[in-house]
């Protein structure tokens, strides 16, 4: 079960959106700070977020004082709700759409299944693992069509689940390691999927699946092609402008915006370091094009950035 729980863990780590818990309990006039009730205040423990929405809810999840993970969703008056499917042990919240639908993952006792929650607190469960390995529904677009990823006992594979609960799988060509999709940002609302997949050597390249099952694959000139380098596709817009980073040979980091017709246009902030680890990391872009992130100078120092159309 352990073992289950750490493969969940890891692939939202590994993936590409950055996830840092920070427990929040101040206000000053540029922000709205806050914990969920329920957290623990110990190191390792607090509040994290996943996604908003058009109207302001936020979700996501928090660690209490005794180390169990649960997941919640904050409505724009700021009261809390717990989100916990029956016999969970951890729950993490991970998208939501205008109407308020969630979706996540968990893990029981058993299984590390996915949920959709309904508006009125209702979940559905599934499992495309099957139960051999983990289940990690990460993003639902205003239809109530959701995308995500599974493992089984050999590597990652992509899914798209319909709003009537169709499970369509699938992997990106040359994806001998694994395909990911992209967290918070990596299904726009016409139901295409931007992510990316691993090739023999351990390299990153990026995909677009578009809402026919269509797939297309592409590098950004200057990415490296040794293992962890490459290119790491993040956000899709409906446009179907998508956005992400791109490793070079050096191990450093640079933000790239891909249009409709497969244009790629590189950038790096001004300030952000060339070293390993440093550069840009582009995360996320807006139905007009806005493209926000952050990025590490030479001083390993992180400072977010917003990128205009």
């Amino acid at each position: 079960m352990k073992s289950k729980i750490s493969t969940l863990l890891t692939a939202m780590t590994v993936l590409v959106a950055l996830a840092i818990p920070v427990s929040l309990a101040a206000q000053d006039n540029h922000y709205i700070t806050f914990n969920d009730p329920n957290a623990g205040t110990e190191a390792g423990q607090g509040t994290s977020v996943s996604d908003i929405n058009l109207w302001g809810s936020i979700i996501g999840y928090y660690i209490d004082s005794s180390g169990q993970g649960h997941g919640f969703v904050r409505d724009p008056y700021g009261n809390f709700t717990t989100i916990d499917p029956q016999g969970s042990a951890l729950t993490i919240a991970e998208g939501i759409n205008p109407t308020g639908m969630i979706v996540g993952a968990y893990c029981t006792a058993t299984t590390c299944p996915s949920f959709v929650r309904d508006p009125y607190g209702n979940f559905t469960t599934f499992d495309v693992s099957n139960g051999s390995c983990a289940t990690d529904d990460l993003n639902i677009n205003a239809a109530g069509t959701t995308a995500g990823q599974y493992c089984d006992q050999i590597m990652w594979h992509g899914f798209v689940r319909s709003p009537y609960g169709k499970v369509t799988t699938f992997d990106a060509p040359g994806a001998s390691q694994g395909t990911f999709t992209a967290g918070t940002g990596g299904l726009n609302d016409a139901g295409a999927v931007a992510g990316s997949y691993l090739d023999s050597n351990g390299a990153w390249h990026g995909y677009v699946r578009d809402p026919w099952g269509n797939i297309t694959t592409f590098n950004v000139k200057g990415a490296g092609t040794g293992s962890g380098q490459g290119t790491i596709g993040l956000g899709i817009n409906l446009a179907g402008e998508v956005t992400g980073d791109y490793f070079d040979a050096n191990g450093a980091s640079h933000g790239y915006l891909r249009d409709s017709w497969g244009n790629i246009t590189t950038f790096n902030v001004t300030g952000a370091g060339t070293g390993s680890g440093q550069g840009t990391f582009a995360d996320v872009i807006t139905a007009t094009g806005v493209i926000v992130g952050w990025y590490v100078d030479g001083s390993n120092v992180a400072h977010g950035f917003e990128r205009l159309p």
